[in-house]
């Protein structure tokens, strides 16, 4: 009977010290990731510009890195129709022309997460101008806008209009988010690591009615703004932005037809150096007092319901010319930190991405292609200051991989840090839970094998 208890009590002892050093060693090892399913988001924006509308649908899990979502283009959809400003004269048909996006994008949602999705409207510089010649008529169509909203089971945060620098600035968030400049996720230290300072790109952005230019410049700058100040995954960005606004390719050829009419010697057909060869246009002066763009009184351009022919002469190097008048570059004088009507600029450093706010392409802009494109070069090379060597840092493109390049997801990149982070998606290392249930039954086997040993002791 002794050498049988003995030989338990030994046995008893050898178990629990073996259990022992496995929890401590399963305690010590590194045990993988351990993926929790994610709470997706969503968020929607509209992009209200001057010569039409499309919606944004954007989704991201809730663990947020660094007060930044990680967020990704879900739809897009183009809305039927011109742009918002245009229904000045019929506001409640602004908020009637989005509802086909709308129930295309609640098809892409879960319906029992549809009404905690934010919905936001930013309206650029289409509306910026019609509130300038008409700030009754721009108010009652944000709030038909509203109203509209209001019908469907999201959460509507507001309809308003955003400034040229905040569209500027946006849109350069955006392409330095989709082409990783921000933060890069690295595979070998299973974690997000922020890339070079130097890949940091600006963004040039063409769209109907202006257009804006954000960067980073060197050394120190002046004139900062609020829009100009941005936090992002940790850490702090100053760019210098600036928007131009009748500087938009739409209101840029209503002005160059406008200056063309003015010097012209005849009062009914006029000579158009940018349009091809034999292509004719007629247009009313009563066009010209839809824009505060083109709308200052001139006796010349009376009577104003007066039509007149512009008739293309395929004349390139004219064409230029005529574009060139548009700038008031003498304004900047001598200063090399001036682009064009005095305005100041330090000058352009790093890499640019240029991308133009239009829809798909129409046969009706073809006969503009000539003057959008001595356009484009004056403002790059003559404004801006790009040349032969900086032409090559300019990146033309609409996409990067299969988001749109524009100021809405930067919009929405900058609202997450407004959306409470849950619970996070990925777990690294052990859970505190693991651990204590390691130290638990650590303890509880050391406490029986003392007293294993004692009983061992005592026979």
């Amino acid at each position: 009977m002794f050498a049988n208890k003995k030989l338990f009590t030994t046995t008893l002892l050898g178990v629990l010290v073996t259990l022992s050093i496995i929890a401590l060693v399963l305690s010590l090892v590194k045990i993988e990731d351990v993926a929790l399913p994610p709470t997706v988001k969503y968020g929607m924006v509209f992009d209200a510009g001057s010569s039409h509308t499309s919606l944004f649908v954007y989704e991201w899990d809730s663990d947020k890195e660094n007060d930044t979502g990680v967020v990704s283009q879900t739809l897009s959809c183009d809305v039927q129709g011109p742009g918002i400003s245009s229904y000045a004269n019929n506001p409640p048909k602004a908020g009637d022309s989005l509802k086909e996006c709308l129930d295309k994008a609640l098809k892409v949602v879960p319906a029992e997460k549809q009404r905690d999705v934010p919905v936001y409207l930013g309206a650029t510089a289409g509306m910026r101008l019609l509130r300038l010649r008409n700030s009754s008529a721009a108010d009652q169509i944000l709030a038909e806008i509203a109203k509209t909203m209001q019908e469907y089971p999201v959460a509507f945060r507001g309809a308003r209009i955003i400034t040229g620098e905040e569209e500027g600035a946006y849109g350069w968030i955006t392409i330095n988010y989709l082409l990783e400049s921000f933060t890069k996720y690295s595979p070998k230290a299973h974690t997000w690591v922020r890339p070079e300072a130097a890949n940091i790109l600006g963004a040039l952005d063409l769209g109907g009615a202006s257009t804006q230019i954000s960067f980073i410049p060197k050394g120190s700058v002046i004139n900062w703004n609020e829009t100009s100040r941005f936090m992002l995954y940790g850490y702090n960005y100053n760019i210098y932005t600036h928007s131009y606004l009748c500087y938009g390719q739409n209101e840029m050829v209503k002005r160059l037809a406008k200056e063309l009419i003015l010097e012209s010697s005849s009062s009914t057909r006029v000579e158009h150096p940018c349009y091809p060869k034999d292509y004719n246009e007629t247009i009313s002066l009563s066009s010209f007092h839809t824009s505060p763009c083109t709308n200052a009184s001139d006796p010349r351009l009376s009577p104003s319901d007066r039509n007149v022919t512009l008739e293309g002469r395929g004349n390139a190097s004219g064409c230029l010319v005529a574009i060139r008048k548009l700038f008031n570059f003498s304004a900047c004088g001598q200063s090399q930190d001036c682009t064009f009507d005095g305005v100041y600029q330090p000058p352009i450093s790093g890499q640019f991405f240029l991308s133009s706010s239009y829809p798909e392409e129409n046969p009706e802009r073809l006969p503009k292609y000539c003057a959008n494109a001595n356009y484009i070069l004056t403002l790059l090379l003559d404004a801006y200051k790009f040349n032969e060597s900086s032409w090559n840092n300019i990146v033309f493109q609409m996409k990067a991989g299969s988001a749109d390049v524009g100021w809405t997801l930067g919009y929405m990149l900058n609202l997450t840090n407004m959306i409470p982070a849950e619970a996070p998606g990925l777990l690294k290392g052990q859970a505190p839970s693991l651990w204590a249930a390691a130290v638990a039954f650590i303890t509880l086997t050391l406490a029986l094998g003392l007293v294993a040993l004692l009983l061992l002791l005592r026979v």
